[in-house]
């Protein structure tokens, strides 16, 4: 496998990307659905898909324009079979396994949360398993034990709001405009802190599974008491964003010294969040663990984690027939690992 194409259509971003394991990432091109969406307040799962059908092919021929290669000169195409929205889904699926069938080349059907776990391994110098991986994406919320590629124990997950849902949720709260990570964050860096007190969920309990609605909860009652000013609204968007900083880290901490790792990755798009980093980086410095990320574009949903994760299935000898259906619910721990 020389050249791989990767398509990533499973929400609001539409993705194309190639990679070369002698060369690593050739090319890499993402169009954000942000500025549709953004009316709505969320994505529109149908102007999703929409959107979808009309940039993908576009920006499949942008990357190989970019890489200088033609798509006849591709081994292999994986494309993301699921978590993500339905017809999202299809959009990518359809378009990959099709273009695999003309062109006579395998193709392979992507887990999104393990592309945005493998997403550091694009870096210089790529963390080597065995590590904890903390996936903090806008759906979903996860420790899990990486033993080795393909070999995954979730440790935790969300039981219900993901951090990513909570900063969008309290962004509406605020009366901040979407997406509303970015934006709580940078109303955060105006706040006082302990202006304002927040919960830390489920971090008295021994377990490594989170929760932010009742997090989300608390954030609706201090705007229900604050006197609305702009000020108040920065500081509860800090302690907010402090309250998802802390669980994040205490988890990640307990994660590590459950299972031995010292080694911590950090993926997802909560993973750009500038105060994450910083509190992971001195906790890392304080207790001697290292911690790696992806850098900051690879964080969102991108094609060049799928192009990676599709290689590595392909290689692995994961093969997909004719049928290209989706996954929109598709839990990690259902993938299957690779035959030694």
């Amino acid at each position: 496998m020389n050249l791989i194409l990767g398509i990533e259509t499973s929400c609001d971003e539409t993705a194309a990307a190639l990679y070369c394991p002698r060369d690593g990432l050739l090319a890499h091109a993402v169009f954000s659905q942000v500025a549709e969406h953004a009316p709505y307040g969320g994505v529109v799962p149908e102007l999703a898909s929409r959107d979808h059908v009309r940039k993908l092919t576009p920006l499949v021929r942008r990357v190989a324009a970019e890489s200088g290669v033609a798509l006849s000169d591709l081994d292999g195409v994986g494309w993301t079979r699921g978590p993500g929205l339905p017809g999202a889904l299809m959009v990518g699926a359809a378009f990959g396994r099709t273009l695999a069938w003309g062109l006579g080349i395998p193709s392979v059907g992507v887990h999104h949360m393990e592309a945005h776990l493998l997403a550091p391994m694009l870096e210089p110098d790529p963390p080597e398993p065995p590590f904890v991986a903390l996936l903090v994406s806008g759906g979903h919320t996860m420790l899990v034990q990486v033993a080795a590629f393909g070999r995954y124990r979730v440790l935790g997950e969300s039981v219900d709001d993901a951090a990513g849902e909570a900063f969008d949720k309290t962004a509406r709260l605020l009366g901040l405009d979407y997406p509303g990570g970015p934006a709580v964050a940078r109303l955060a860096a105006e706040g006082r802190p302990s202006a304002v007190t927040l919960p830390r969920p489920m971090t008295t309990k021994p377990g490594l599974d989170f929760s932010f609605s009742g997090l989300k909860t608390a954030v609706l009652h201090a705007v229900q008491e604050s006197d609305g000013g702009p000020g108040s609204r920065a500081d509860i968007a800090h302690e907010f964003q402090e309250a998802v900083v802390d669980t994040l880290v205490i988890k990640s901490r307990r994660a590590l010294d459950r299972t031995g790792c010292r080694r911590l990755i950090v993926a997802g798009g909560v993973g750009a969040n500038a105060r994450l980093r910083e509190r992971l980086t001195e906790e890392a410095a304080e207790r001697g663990f290292t911690v790696h990320y992806p850098r900051l574009e690879l964080c969102t949903d991108n094609a060049a984690m799928v192009a990676y994760t599709g290689y590595r299935r392909l290689a692995a000898g994961f093969r997909d027939d004719m049928d290209f259906s989706v996954r929109p619910r598709w839990q990690l721990s259902e993938l299957a690992p690779p035959v030694v």
